[in-house]
């Protein structure tokens, strides 16, 4: 105790630590190398080339700044990419999220048989590698594509309408895919955490006074998985900003209408080996991601309060 009266923490030493709980670190050991290694590592590294001129071929060239001023200053297709990711992300993100939550709430109150059904129905598309593959039937350019067919024979159009190479269609296709495909892990997280919620606070909410579904919600449910949330918010937020059109739409799309940070990454990471500056933009993509996911867990600790 000190003068207060408050108990003083003892600082245990390093060595003390892993040495009475060497089986705990032990454990963890693995996952902890794995991600140093492949996470970490190459985030570093990226930091670090950023700031260089580097083609694979020939030696990093130190450059300070220029990649970054290029980027804003220099590369309007970087500026169109930017706002193509943030109208993605800002619809994608906050909308799937809510969808994800919901239909994960509404299939709780299901049996189990049927949620079970439900679940792998709503998480299959996410695991579709080829997904996209359908959406290119459903909207192919041609009279044969299952939408121009449909137009077609109800007299609505008089020929094929070109879903993913005209402007005015392609980011609407694109927003209704990546929705499509948002019941991910976040939206698994949702169920397991809804079906954790302990019931006996939900009784006790009852006796408290709460008297709907909608306060239940709010005061008692929400609260009881602020973990699940942020873990959900953060699989929204990475799957949000790493969209990329190049599948449907083609690679560069008609007047880079669905042109992503994504698209911008690999066209000079992987085409044109520009590796300093694709460096430049994987880490500006990286600090957005990291902004926002703090962004959201100030307004997710705020939930039930």
């Amino acid at each position: 105790m000190n003068n207060r009266g408050k108990p003083v923490s003892k600082k245990v030493p390093l060595l003390t630590e892993l040495r009475t709980k060497k089986e705990v670190y032990l454990m963890i050991l693995p996952f902890s190398l794995f991600f140093i290694v492949f996470v970490v590592a190459p985030v570093l590294f990226s930091v670090v080339m950023s700031f260089t001129d580097y083609n694979v071929i020939q030696s990093p060239g130190f450059v300070g700044l220029d990649n970054y001023i290029d980027l804003f200053l220099n590369d309007s297709l970087f500026l169109k990419a930017l706002q193509n990711t943030f109208v993605m992300a800002v619809i994608v993100g906050p909308v799937g999220y809510m969808l994800s939550f919901t239909m994960a709430w509404m299939l709780c109150e299901l049996p189990d048989k049927l949620r079970v059904i439900m679940t792998v129905i709503l998480y299959g598309p996410s695991l579709a590698g080829n997904a996209y593959v359908i959406w290119t039937l459903i909207f192919a350019d041609d009279s044969t594509g299952f939408a121009n067919a449909r137009l077609m024979s109800m007299g609505i159009t008089d020929g094929a309408i070109l879903w993913l190479h005209d402007a005015k269609y392609m980011m609407t296709i694109i927003l209704v895919v990546q929705l499509w495909m948002s019941f991910g892990v976040g939206f698994l997280s949702f169920i397991a955490g809804l079906q954790g919620v302990d019931r006996s606070l939900q009784e006790a909410g009852m006796v408290d006074g709460i008297t709907n579904r909608w306060q239940e919600l709010w005061y008692i449910v929400l609260p009881s998985m602020k973990p699940v949330l942020l873990f959900g918010a953060i699989m929204a937020i990475t799957g949000a900003f790493s969209i990329s059109g190049s599948a449907l739409t083609g690679f560069p799309s008609t007047g880079y209408a669905t042109h992503s940070i994504v698209d911008h990454l690999t066209d000079y990471g992987t085409t044109r080996l520009e590796m300093g500056y694709a460096s430049a933009i994987a880490v500006v993509l990286f600090v957005l991601m990291v902004g926002c996911n703090r962004l959201i867990q100030k307004v997710l600790r705020k939930v039930g309060t």
